[in-house]
């Protein structure tokens, strides 16, 4: 019992970093972009994260793992890198960069309803009316963050960035679909994931127009992205699910972030937070919850 106790205070205190470091991201961001283009700062994050993980692997002595894959996992490494980091930060960063910083985080959190949509064509699973009531809740809550105060003028801002913030939770749930299927070591995944989208980066580099650029003022804001967004957070994560008992018990956890990081946004960046902002996230957040009521009743039959 008291064994089970200590577990749980620490997966709490892993839990709590995790979600604390979460919620300075969306800040980091928009800082990072003020120095350099989203190619330049997921460059730099990757590259940071690489190191990070690298020590990690080290240290653990899981490196001696790292080239024991077959030609199917390597090539999910291959897929999954292209997913992410690659593909879902570039539209992320892109979406950050014509955003406000309060509008881009909560829309990127609808991932887990739209991962229900995408799992029927992938995992064949249906949906029922309750999902569709569940999506249509979320993007209720879309509406009102997009608005930027107005919600009844009928007229989203900055609809690309909307958009494209809309479209990195499709990639992200895309990316969790096919890394379910993935049994490997979390840690070999990720180095891997992250190698080839390091690939990818200069094949984009090459044949495209895009530039590199290195300065202290640009490169540091994209360590901390790749430190804390990428790197130590994940690991902190993995050790909360480590020692919780529960999962649930942790997992809700993470719906602080949003709250926390608006306040983050408003005292570094100065961004006046809109009430339609703050609904819009009850909204999204209610309708991911109406879902997972869904999802608990039906593992209970």
């Amino acid at each position: 019992m008291n064994q089970n106790r200590t577990n749980n205070k620490k997966a709490y205190i892993f839990a709590g970093l995790t979600v604390f470091l979460w919620s300075t991201v969306a800040t980091a961001f928009k800082i990072a972009l003020k120095f350099q283009s989203p190619f330049e700062l997921l460059f730099y994050a990757v590259l940071v994260s690489m190191v990070i993980l690298s020590c990690i692997l080290l240290v653990t002595g899981k490196h001696r793992q790292l080239f024991s894959f077959s030609r199917v996992e390597i090539f999910s490494s291959a897929m999954l890198g292209f997913l992410n980091p690659f593909l879902y930060y570039l539209v992320l960063f892109e979406a950050y960069s014509r955003l406000p910083a309060q509008v881009a985080q909560p829309l990127n959190m609808v991932w887990p309803i739209v991962l229900v949509f995408l799992s029927t064509p992938i995992l064949g699973q249906k949906i029922s009316l309750q999902s569709i009531v569940a999506l249509l809740i979320s993007f209720a809550g879309v509406y009102f963050i997009s608005s930027q105060g107005m919600p009844f003028t009928l007229n989203i801002k900055e609809p690309i960035g909307v958009g494209l913030a809309l479209f990195s939770s499709i990639i992200w749930s895309l990316f969790w679909l096919f890394n379910v299927k993935d049994k490997r070591t979390a840690e070999i995944k990720l180095f891997w994931n992250f190698a080839f989208s390091l690939l990818y980066l200069l094949i984009f580099l090459m044949v495209t127009d895009a530039d590199l650029h290195f300065s202290w003022k640009a490169f540091l804001p994209a360590a901390y992205v790749g430190a804390f967004e990428m790197g130590f957070s994940f690991i902190l994560w993995l050790n909360a699910l480590r020692f919780a008992s529960k999962t649930d018990m942790i997992s809700q956890m993470i719906y602080l972030s949003p709250f926390i990081s608006l306040v983050f946004i408003y005292l570094i960046l100065g961004e006046t937070i809109y009430y339609t902002t703050i609904a819009g996230i009850f909204l999204i957040i209610l309708g991911i919850f109406f879902q997972k009521i869904r999802l608990s009743k039906k593992t209970t039959r």
